[in-house]
């Protein structure tokens, strides 16, 4: 809960130093490529040998040209004049995992299209260009007045952005615009893309290498993963998007990255040029604290349970491995990011330096407009808590069972399809429906789902207390009497645990629905009071907060003048720029910035499914058959470069990013961040927080060496000098 905020006397010499704790460090910052000419000095300084105009540019091609975001939440770059795209294994894994089966396990195996007609289309996949940043504040605010409720404001700015949004894609051809609030609402910016629909799988190395080290390594150091995957975009023949069709040709992309053989040494200059998804910076201490000492703590606990339960079936076979593949790593990654997260944010004390900076600035608010911002929002976010509460426990149980997100997806479409009085309408969606069965009954298997059921639900009768609770959830338990005993009743009597029960129910339901089906109830249920009890109140809170966040933003900006403030991140594309760097984790620990070959062999284990690695790498480790991919390590050995460690500050969704040396050529793509520093989306720390990237001579030497595909290094641009 939040906590009484103490009378201040805080001194100068405590603003000084708390001021100073948030100043933005050297490598901090995720900064806005249209005005990166801001940063073009200090980047100069630090070694880059590139314009601002290289960087960004509308007029002519630039790097931004070379990078996309791939999907919904990842990054991509361009590597060849014919549409070539790399971006990481998890970022591609969910279309290699749809893809697999127990016939064609690619997910094992890996996947090489050895001729363009090998290609696998993706349906649904979408990779987008940024066209253009616009800073359209002014057009978004037009019409605001200081008298308008924040209510009133919303509404504003969301007609005025849909304007924007209606003109700037109004030539249509794959353009697609959103506006986008940064620095809590205190600006706005237009972002303008070009979609391409048509994105096609050319390779992915087996998980043995794409996914080494599995959950184990996830997000440590020192790391051996060779996170990366390989797609093609295809355009139609004048190079606009379009639809898949077997008469679409490769993209012929405005600009492309060379490929750097120079390598990587400390100190070297890093730019990561991606979306990153979400950070925090600027977030209060009670924010905070929720987050380190509250949710965190308990979304890691749920996960746990659900993670040990599908471990347990997919240790036990190939089958259920492949089906919970992409899910399990879904589910890992944030558990074991948040783990490393509260653990940072504890180490640097970050909330109580938080409050300090806090006490400062309410010293310095006195008889200005910033008079009781900080304290409005300490009351706030205190209301706000038990309901955050609520919603976390929420999204990790009830909303975690896959049986029943499904079936409220399938009967909505059902009812849907009922009521429409549209024949081309119900055919569609007919086929919506047998579509979205297929897809979920592929990779569903009832014992991890039903065990999951039980555990998460039975957390949330024990740690929601009981006016947090849904009537139907306590009014089910007690005529169940166990969770178990409820388990039992949904999977026995729900018609979508069963394909072909569900099949005959659509079927012969022409006037009715599925909603008295338990599965639907129960979605009903918890959806119903989520949107009727809980998210209300959060959203009131929330908008609340949001009007004081912007205000408290723009006073930090007056009270501190001196210090460099930079938007949070909100997967737009962003420029971070750093170095090639160790660091020291704890007392008498220093970690190198490089991993080599070396260590693959020394972590190769064929009795642990997520170190053994293929055959083909041992035989080429034995014979040092490494090509000309090759450096010498500390101890003399001729070896292969696979990762390594740079201080740009990057977060989810820079996942595929390309890193660039001071020449502006791709050294390596980011996949990830190091343990320690994962708190990085909230604060910052210059000695810990590291990105982790794989080195692009591993990606060459598994094209070439391992998977025999050197036909594509046919298609890239090659530099060696250093």
């Amino acid at each position: 809960m939040s906590r009484t905020l103490k009378t201040l006397t805080a001194a100068a010499a405590s603003c000084m130093l708390s001021a100073a704790f948030f100043d933005a460090h050297a490598d901090e910052g995720m900064w806005l490529p249209s005005l990166i000419s801001q940063r073009i000095e200090d980047m100069q300084t630090k070694g880059f040998r590139l314009t601002a105009e290289d960087i960004y540019s509308i007029n002519s091609a630039s790097l931004k040209d070379a990078v996309v975001l791939f999907g919904r939440g990842c990054t991509g770059e361009l590597i060849s004049d014919e549409g070539l795209l790399l971006t990481n294994h998890h970022c591609g894994y969910s279309q290699i995992q749809k893809h697999s089966s127990v016939e064609h396990d690619y997910l094992r195996d890996g996947f090489w299209a050895m001729t363009r007609d090998e290609e696998l289309p993706n349906e649904g996949l979408t990779v987008s260009f940024l066209e253009r940043m616009e800073d359209v504040t002014d057009a978004v605010l037009q019409g605001y007045s200081h008298e308008m409720t924040e209510s009133q404001r919303d509404s504003v700015v969301k007609a005025n952005s849909g304007k924007l949004v209606e003109k700037a894609t109004a030539g249509g051809n794959g353009l697609r615009a959103t506006v986008e609030a940064l620095y809590y609402g205190n600006q706005y910016f237009l972002f303008l893309y070009r979609e391409y629909s048509d994105v096609r799988l050319v390779g992915a190395p087996p998980s043995s290498i794409g996914k080494f080290g599995g959950d184990t390594d996830n997000w440590m150091w020192p790391r051996h993963t060779g996170d990366f995957s390989i797609f093609r975009i295809y355009a139609d023949r004048d190079n606009n998007p379009a639809p898949y069709s077997e008469e679409n040709v490769p993209y012929r992309p405005k600009r492309h990255f060379r490929i750097s053989l120079g390598g990587v040494e400390e100190g070297n200059f890093t730019f990561v040029y991606g979306f990153p998804g979400r950070t925090q910076e600027y977030l209060m201490s009670e924010g905070v604290r929720y987050i380190s000492e509250v949710s965190d703590p308990h979304r890691i606990a749920l996960r746990t349970m659900r993670l040990d339960i599908q471990k347990k079936y997919m240790d036990a076979g190939q089958a259920v491995r492949i089906q919970y593949s992409s899910k399990n790593a879904g589910v890992a990654n944030s558990w074991k990011k948040w783990q490393g997260e509260v653990k940072g944010i504890r180490k640097m004390g970050t909330v109580g330096k938080k409050q300090e900076y806090e006490k400062a600035f309410m010293e310095w608010a006195r008889g200005t407009e910033y008079e009781g911002v900080v304290e409005r929002l300490d009351s706030l976010y205190g209301l706000l808590e038990p309901y955050s509460y609520a919603t976390d426990y929420y999204g990790e149980t009830a909303y975690s069972i896959e049986l029943v997100r499904f079936a409220l997806g399938y009967n909505k479409k059902l009812t849907e399809s009922m009521l429409s009085s549209s024949t081309d309408r119900i055919a569609e969606l007919r086929k919506e429906m047998k579509k979205m069965a297929a897809d979920f009954y592929k990779d569903y298997f009832i014992p991890i789902d039903r065990e999951s059921f039980v555990a998460v639900m039975e957390a949330f009768d024990r740690n929601v207390t009981d006016d947090f609770k849904p009537e139907y959830f306590k009014e089910s338990l007690t005529r169940y009497g166990t969770m178990e005993a409820w388990a039992d009743s949904l999977w026995n009597s729900s018609v979508f645990a069963d394909s072909l029960k569900l099949k005959k129910a659509t079927d012969s339901l022409r006037l009715l629905s599925l909603s008295e089906d338990p599965a639907v109830k129960f979605g009903d249920a918890f959806d119903d009071w989520y949107k009727k009890e809980i998210r209300p109140v959060t959203k009131r809170i929330n908008s609340e907060i949001t009007l004081l966040n912007r205000d408290y933003m723009r006073g930090q900006m007056e009270f501190s003048p001196d210090r460099v403030f930079y938007p949070d991140a909100n997967l737009t594309l962003r420029v971070a720029y750093g170095s090639v760097q160790g660091y020291s984790p704890a007392d008498g620990i220093y970690y190198k910035p490089v991993s080599t070959l070396e260590g693959i062999m020394e972590k190769d284990n064929p009795e642990i499914f997520d170190y053994n690695i293929p055959q083909r790498l041992r035989e080429i480790h034995a014979a040092k058959d490494y090509g000309p991919y090759t450096v010498t390590d500390s101890k003399g050995n001729i070896t292969v470069p696979v990762c390594f460690i740079a201080t740009n500050h990057t977060s989810g969704g820079n996942s595929g990013s390309p890193v660039i040396n001071a020449d502006g050529d791709l050294i390596g793509i980011n996949f990830d961040r190091v343990w320690e520093g994962t708190m990085s989306d909230i604060v910052f720390d210059p000695d810990l927080c590291r990105n982790i990237s794989l080195d692009i001579r591993y990606v060459l030497f598994i094209i070439d060496k391992v998977a025999g595909a050197g036909h594509l290094l046919e298609e890239m641009d090659f530099v060696s000098e250093r």
